[in-house]
C-alpha cells in the first residue's frame, strides 16, 4: 500500500513537473526568439556588406598606415583608482611604455584616505612627466561616477593653465592592457566622432579557470557580435567603461547639461547611462572595430602541448583580467544588473525610437531570465532524476506524457532545444575566433557557470534595489579586486634609452640626438651621462629608465652599512666598477647597487674574487654612488649631490678620453695608486693643468650647491 502512495504520489509530482517545464521552456523561447533575432541581424549584415560595399569599386579598409599619417591632436586618459596600489604602477608603467603616441597626458585620480596609492602614482609621477596625480577633495570610496567627474574637472583646468584642448578623453581602468595603436586610432576618428567604443576582451585563461574563462566567452561574442548589432540597430552605444573615448563637445555638452557633473553618481553603471544621454543629445557614437595583431602566449591541448608564442589578428580592443573566483564574480556583476537593468529603468525609463526601446528590453530582461535558467536546471536534473528511476524500477506509475509528438507542447521543447543548439554554435565560433578550439569547447560546460553567476548576480541585485526603494539604504561603489598580467605574459619590446626617455617625455628628442652625436664623436660616455651632465636630464629619472630598461629594481642605499666598512667585496672593486654593496638578503647572494648595470666580464670576476653563486644588481642614482664611493674612501659624512667625481668631470670636460680612461680605471687600486689625479698624471692621460682644471670646476659646483668641496676620493 505505501509502495502504492508513493508511486502514485510521484506520479502527479511528475506531471506538474511537466507543466512547469513547459511554461519554463516558453519563456526560454521567447528569449531566444530575441538571441536568434540577433544572430540573424549579424550574419545577414556581414553577408550583405561583403556582397556589396566591400566589393565596391574605389572601396578601401582603414589601414595603420592612414591612421600613422594623420596628425597628432592632443588627447587626456583618465584613470580613477581606489586601493588599487597593487596594479595602478604597473598599468602606467605598461601604457606609457607600449602607446604610440606622444601628445597625451594621463590623469590618476585618488583619494586622500588611500595612502598606499597615492604613493605608487607619485612614484610613477617622478618617473613619468605626462602623469598627473588628481585627489579627489573628500575620502573615498564614493563612486567611479564621482571619481570622474573630479577628472575631467581637472583636465579642463589643465587645458586653461597650459592653454591648450583635448580633441578626446580616453576612460581607462588600473587593470587595462592596452594597444600600441590605440591612441592613432582615436586621434584618426576625432572630433567626427563624439564617443568611440573599443571591444573590450579578457586576457587569456587556462583552460580550468572556469569563472574567469565566462568573461572570455561573453565578451568575445558580445564585443563581436552584439555591440556591432546594437549599433546598427539603433545608433546607440553603451560605454564599456574602459577604452572610451569622448570628444571634447561630448564631455562639455555632459557638463553642461548636470552642473558639472557629466557622469552620473546616482547610477552604479555610469557608463552604459552616458552613453544613453549622449544619444538622446544627438551625439555621434561608434563600435569601432579596426583589425590589428597581438603577441600572445598560449600553452596548447589544454597545457599539455608547448607553451607557443604567436601573432594573433583581432579587433583593436582594450584587454584586461576579469575575477576569477565565484563570490567576486556575482558581485560584480550584481552592479551591472542592478545598474543596467534596474537603475536604468527608474532613471532613463522607456524613451526613445522603438529600436531603442528593443534595446533597452533586451538589456533588462536578464532581471527575470537569469532565475528561469536556474528553475529549468532544477527542473532539467530532476527529470534526469526520474529516468534513472524509471530506467531502474524503482518507479513506475506514469500518467500520459505531454510532451507527445505533434502536440504543441512537444514542438516548443523542440524549438527551445534547437534555438539553445544555436547558442552553443554562436559561443563555439566567436570564442573559438578569438582564444582557439581549446577555450571553445570549454565556453560549452562555462555556458552552466555562467547562468549560475548570473542568478546570483541577479538575486543580490534585487536584495540591494529592494532595500534601497524599501528603506532608502544607499547603493554603493561594490569595489573589485584587480589583477594586472606580469611581465611573462605582456609580449613587447623593450625600448632604446634614449626613445625611452623621449617617450617619457623626460627629455626632449633634439636633446637626444644631440648627445648621440657627441658620443659618436668619440667620447664614448654612456648617453645618460651626458645628458645629465649637459643639464638636460636629472639622474633620478635617468636611474628609473634604466632600472625599467633592464627589469631591476631601484637600490636603498644603507648608509650604516658602508660606513661599518664590513662587507664581501673591495673597496679597489667598488671604485674600479663604480657600485655600493647593500646588505645581504640571502646566504650566495652578492647585492650591489650600481649607477649601470655591469658588464658580463665585471661579474664573472666579482662572481671569482667574493665566492657568490648570484649577484643581484639594483640601480642607483649615479649621485648616491658617488656619495657612496667617497664615504667608504673616507668621507665623514654621506651627502648626495650633483658634483661628479674627477675622472667623470675630467671626461665631461672633455680633458680627458673616455675610452683610455676607462682602461686606466680598470688598473687603478686606490691603496696601491693614491689618488686618481696623481695616477692619470703618472700614466700620460691626464696633464697636471687639466687636473687643476677639473678641481677648480668640481670647486665652483660644490660652492654652488653652497657645500664644502668634498676630499679628493678614486673613481
Amino acid at each position: 500500500m505505501d509502495g502504492l502512495f508513493w508511486n502514485v504520489w510521484l506520479g502527479n509530482y511528475y506531471a506538474v513537473l511537466e507543466s512547469v517545464a513547459v511554461a519554463v521552456a516558453v519563456l526560454i523561447l521567447i528569449s531566444s526568439l530575441d538571441d536568434l533575432f540577433i544572430d540573424a541581424w549579424y550574419w545577414i549584415r556581414e553577408t550583405w556588406r561583403t556582397l556589396t560595399i566591400k566589393k565596391r569599386a574605389g572601396y578601401r579598409p582603414l589601414t595603420q598606415q592612414d591612421l600613422l599619417q594623420r596628425a597628432e591632436q592632443p588627447l587626456a586618459i583618465m584613470v580613477p583608482a581606489w586601493m588599487e596600489y597593487d596594479v595602478i604602477a604597473q598599468m602606467v608603467e605598461n601604457m606609457i611604455d607600449v602607446l604610440d603616441y606622444q601628445d597625451y597626458v594621463v590623469f590618476v585620480g585618488t583619494y586622500p584616505n588611500d595612502a598606499q596609492t597615492i604613493g605608487e602614482v607619485e612614484r610613477m609621477q617622478r618617473r613619468y612627466r605626462r602623469l598627473q596625480r588628481v585627489e579627489v577633495p573628500h575620502a573615498g570610496p564614493t563612486s567611479k561616477a564621482d571619481c570622474l567627474n573630479w577628472l575631467v574637472l581637472s583636465i579642463f583646468d589643465y587645458e586653461q593653465r597650459h592653454g591648450i584642448e583635448f580633441a578626446g578623453v580616453i576612460l581607462h581602468d588600473s587593470e587595462d592592457v592596452l594597444h600600441p595603436m590605440e591612441l592613432k586610432f582615436f586621434n584618426y576618428l576625432l572630433p567626427r566622432k563624439d564617443m568611440i567604443q573599443l571591444p573590450v576582451t579578457s586576457l587569456d585563461r587556462e583552460w580550468y579557470e572556469l569563472v574567469a574563462g565566462v568573461y572570455m566567452d561573453e565578451f568575445a561574442e558580445w564585443h563581436a557580435k552584439d555591440l556591432v548589432v546594437r549599433e546598427s540597430v539603433s545608433g546607440m552605444v553603451p560605454s564599456a567603461g574602459v577604452g572610451t573615448c569622448f570628444s571634447r563637445r561630448a564631455l562639455l555638452a555632459l557638463s553642461e547639461q548636470t552642473d558639472n557633473q557629466p557622469f552620473n553618481t546616482d547610477s552604479l553603471t555610469e557608463d552604459y547611462d552616458v552613453g544613453a544621454r549622449l544619444a538622446a543629445m544627438g551625439m555621434q557614437s561608434i563600435f569601432a572595430r579596426f583589425p590589428v595583431q597581438f603577441r600572445v602566449r598560449r600553452p596548447s591541448w589544454f597545457g599539455w602541448g608547448p607553451v607557443r608564442e604567436r601573432t594573433v589578428s583581432m579587433a583593436l580592443c582594450v584587454r584586461e583580467y576579469f575575477p576569477d573566483n565565484f563570490r567576486a564574480s556575482y558581485r560584480q556583476k550584481a552592479r551591472w544588473v542592478l545598474g543596467i537593468g534596474l537603475q536604468s529603468w527608474e532613471s532613463l525609463g522607456w524613451r526613445g525610437s522603438l529600436a531603442t526601446k528593443y534595446l533597452l528590453a533586451r538589456d533588462r530582461k536578464g532581471i527575470v531570465t537569469s532565475f528561469v535558467s536556474i528553475v529549468a536546471y532544477v527542473i532539467f536534473l530532476q527529470l534526469l532524476l526520474f529516468w534513472v528511476l524509471r530506467a531502474t524500477g524503482l518507479w513506475s506509475l506514469q500518467f500520459p506524457t505531454v510532451f507527445q509528438a505533434g502536440t504543441w507542447q512537444m514542438n516548443i521543447a523542440l524549438f527551445t532545444t534547437a534555438a539553445l543548439a544555436m547558442r552553443v554554435v554562436q559561443r563555439f565560433y566567436f570564442v573559438n575566433r578569438l582564444y582557439g578550439w581549446e577555450h571553445a569547447l570549454m565556453s560549452i560546460p562555462r555556458m552552466v557557470v555562467g547562468n549560475v553567476v548570473n542568478f546570483m548576480a541577479t538575486a543580490r541585485a534585487w536584495r540591494m534595489f529592494l532595500l534601497y526603494l524599501l528603506f532608502g539604504k544607499r547603493m554603493v561603489w561594490d569595489k573589485t579586486m584587480h589583477d594586472f598580467p606580469d611581465a611573462t605574459q605582456l609580449v613587447h619590446t623593450r625600448r632604446r634609452l634614449g626613445e625611452l626617455l623621449t617617450t617619457w617625455q623626460a627629455v626632449e628628442p633634439e636633446r637626444v640626438e644631440q648627445a648621440l652625436q657627441q658620443q659618436q664623436r668619440g667620447r664614448q660616455q654612456p648617453l645618460g651621462r651626458i645628458l645629465v651632465s649637459q643639464g638636460w636630464l636629472d639622474d633620478e629619472t635617468l636611474a628609473e629608465a634604466i632600472a625599467f630598461q633592464g627589469d631591476m629594481q631601484r637600490a636603498a642605499i644603507d648608509v650604516d652599512y658602508l660606513r661599518a666598512g664590513v662587507f664581501p667585496v673591495s673597496i679597489d672593486a667598488c671604485v674600479q666598477w663604480r657600485m655600493l654593496p647593500l646588505p645581504p638578503l640571502q646566504e650566495g647572494t652578492l647585492r650591489l647597487a650600481v649607477a649601470n648595470p655591469l658588464s658580463d666580464a665585471a661579474l664573472a670576476l666579482l662572481q671569482q674574487e667574493t665566492g657568490s653563486a648570484h649577484i643581484e644588481q639594483d640601480i642607483a642614482r649615479e649621485s648616491e654612488i658617488n656619495a657612496g664611493l667617497r664615504m667608504i674612501g673616507g668621507a665623514e659624512q654621506w651627502r648626495v649631490d650633483t658634483v661628479p667625481l674627477l675622472g667623470d668631470l675630467l671626461v665631461e670636460m672633455h680633458l680627458i678620453d673616455h675610452a683610455r680612461f676607462e682602461i686606466a680605471l680598470d688598473e687603478y687600486r686606490p691603496q696601491r695608486d693614491g689618488r686618481i689625479g696623481d695616477y692619470l698624471v703618472r700614466k700620460g692621460i691626464a696633464t697636471e693643468a687639466a687636473i687643476a682644471q677639473a678641481m677648480q670646476e668640481q670647486r665652483q659646483r660644490a660652492a654652488t650647491l653652497q657645500s664644502p668641496s668634498a676630499g679628493a676620493v678614486p673613481a
